[in-house]
């Protein structure tokens, strides 16, 4: 035989074959829309058609001593096309239809094992774990339930949507059924490549695939790794391959932002688009060091990854609570990512260093956010600066490089940044960034008085709780007349009620009570607060502490409550932002 065999057939000709589906392969990930699409590109070509013979693809092969193939590319559509028979199977015998013989001769027939024996098996048999029992349902001819694993479910869903599809295309007519059996049988056609070894059918794979075509670069990264693998570890890989994988699917992420980031804060890359990642390691193998040692590079990949949903948790390197980390992720939230490239780059550096980087990483997003620069720059930015974060050996050279870059930028947007804390609308952010904001402001007034050790105060995440820390409108969101009456002008203005001035945060319990009260009669409550910068709305709090005496002196407690007492404390709290996230104070910028 030919060292690689070509061969177009039809779909009948090619499940005269059996298939096994490796258990280090892909799980079964088309999706609804994708299943739909297929069955109705096939029924377009046979109504323009009957005749025309419809091409849909290629797979991949190699021998298995027991007669079968293992299937090593095309899993997805052969897959769906085993699906679609069964649920030709099952609607025709819905419909009182009883010669089915040739429709269930291309799901399960017999073949001969290795001892002479006839054993009755599935054409199509994968190996992975998470196919569970949903194969052996569909070929005993039962509807597979909606659960188990993820790829469980997507056969079910796939089997559902191909039924569906006959349903609604075909009616109840059973020899319009046959008709579209009988063209995707005899006249949809797929190219079979048959090879005789599977280095050789990943190598194929890998050369079919090589601009990604229908996969991404995770799945071409994982057949790279089983080409450089030795078959005996193949099940390690396996393994801690689909434990990487899992964890990136549990988490909600996408497996290319990682790669990407990745390999950004690891090997000194500034520019890479996704559809360029795997076309990059597949050069830079000397650089990477999969080929070498695939498995460690996946154990690398792996500890990396652990890191990086940590971070987004608020968590340290080490999977515990940090304070630096957890303000980040407040408020970064879910839509903000870039900066995982620079805690890549330093999970490894020593805990001070790292800390500070939280810290400047931490004021420059908030800078960005409040002078509504792009956080676009931060794709060209992080990447630079990675590559030389990483290579930090003390505190001094962090902040020799700090000073350079991330302080850098927040100075030259320091003027801005007070200008537009000043003036912010609380409603042109998104809830949890108003929420970070305020919380900010509080906690650190509270840090002063209190020390960074009291747990009362170490945790933003405290401040943040909405079940017990709500947003106060010191002039209601809804005035009524008392309130008009005594607020004066803009009493409905809502650009002035959205005003930082205007915000605070108080507990619960006291802000149930505020509720659109006037000033005169929420004045007295709000020195019961236990948030020192609330308590400061009517008193001056008497802590007895220089730091805490230093940072609210500019203050002055409120007797009324007006435009003009909402603009004055919009400034003071511009000011105070100005301590809190570590920016130099504009000249002639005082609050006074």
């Amino acid at each position: 035989m030919a060292t690689i065999e070509s061969n177009d057939e039809t779909v009948a000709d090619v499940l005269k074959s059996f298939y096994v589906v490796p258990d280090y392969q892909r799980e079964y990930v088309w999706e609804e829309s994708q299943v739909d699409q297929l069955l109705r590109d096939i029924r377009t070509e046979q109504l323009e058609g009957g005749d025309a013979e419809y091409f849909i693809g290629s797979i991949v092969v190699c021998p298995r001593p027991d007669g079968a193939f293992d299937l090593i590319d095309g899993q997805q559509r052969t897959t769906t096309l085993f699906v679609t028979l069964c649920a030709i199977r099952d609607r025709l015998a819905t419909l009182g239809e009883t010669q089915v013989a040739s429709i269930s001769k291309l799901i399960a027939d017999t073949a001969v094992d290795a001892e002479g024996n006839d054993v009755f098996r599935a054409r199509l048999d994968p190996q992975y774990s998470d196919a569970g029992d949903v194969f052996q349902k569909l070929q005993d001819g039962e509807v597979p339930p909606v659960a188990g694993t993820r790829s469980m479910r997507n056969v079910a869903i796939a089997y559902a949507t191909a039924l569906r599809f006959l349903e609604e295309e075909l009616g109840a007519d059973p020899q319009a059924v046959r008709k579209f059996y009988g063209y995707l049988a005899g006249k949809v056609k797929l190219i079979r490549i048959r090879t005789d070894s599977l280095a050789r059918a990943l190598k194929i794979f890998e050369t079919i695939n090589d601009r990604g075509v229908g996969l991404d670069a995770m799945d071409l990264l994982k057949n790279l790794l089983f080409i450089r693998t030795a078959p005996a570890e193949f099940e390690k890989l396996k393994n801690r391959w689909k434990a990487l994988t899992d964890a990136l699917y549990d988490a909600g992420e996408k497996p290319l932002r990682f790669l990407r980031y990745y390999i950004f804060a690891t090997y000194g890359v500034t520019k890479l688009r996704e559809d360029e990642l795997y076309a990059w390691l597949s050069a830079n193998d000397a650089k990477v060091g999969y080929g070498k040692d695939p498995l460690g590079f996946v154990d690398r990949l792996a500890g990396a990854l652990a890191s990086y949903l940590h971070f987004l948790d608020g968590l340290g390197t080490d999977g515990k609570l940090h304070p630096r980390v957890q303000a980040i992720s407040l408020l970064a939230g879910r839509a903000t990512r870039q900066h995982l490239i620079l805690l890549l780059a330093a999970r490894k550096l020593p805990a001070d260093i790292f800390d500070a980087l939280c810290r400047d990483v931490e004021s420059l997003l908030v800078t960005y956010l409040v002078t509504r620069t792009t956080s676009r720059e931060f794709e060209a930015l992080f990447p630079e600066w990675a590559v030389r974060v990483a290579a930090v050996a003390s505190l001094e050279e962090y902040r020799a490089f700090a000073s350079a870059t991330l302080v850098a930028r927040r100075r030259d947007l320091a003027a801005r940044f007070h200008r537009e804390m000043a003036s912010l609308n609380g409603a042109s952010l998104r809830q949890y960034q108003l929420r970070y904001l305020l919380a900010k402001l509080t906690q650190h007034v509270d840090l002063l008085a209190y020390g960074a050790e009291s747990e009362g105060c170490r945790w933003l995440s405290r401040y943040t709780d909405g079940s017990n820390i709500h947003i106060e409108h010191i002039l209601p969101q809804t005035p009524d007349d008392p309130v008009r009456v005594e607020f004066g002008e803009g009493a409905d203005d809502y650009d002035l009620l959205w005003s930082i001035g205007n915000l605070a945060l108080a507990e619960r319990s006291i802000n149930s009570w505020l509720g659109r009260r006037p000033f005169s009669e929420k004045r007295p409550v709000y020195p019961k607060s236990q948030l020192l910068l609330t308590r400061a709305i009517a008193e001056q709090p008497g802590i007895g502490n220089t730091a805490i005496d230093r940072a609210v002196a500019a203050m002055k407690p409120f007797e009324t409550w007006s435009r003009g007492d909402v603009i004055q404390r919009s400034r003071w709290l511009a000011d105070l932002a100005m301590e809190v996230w570590d920016l130099p104070m504009p000249p002639a910028a005082s609050a006074a």
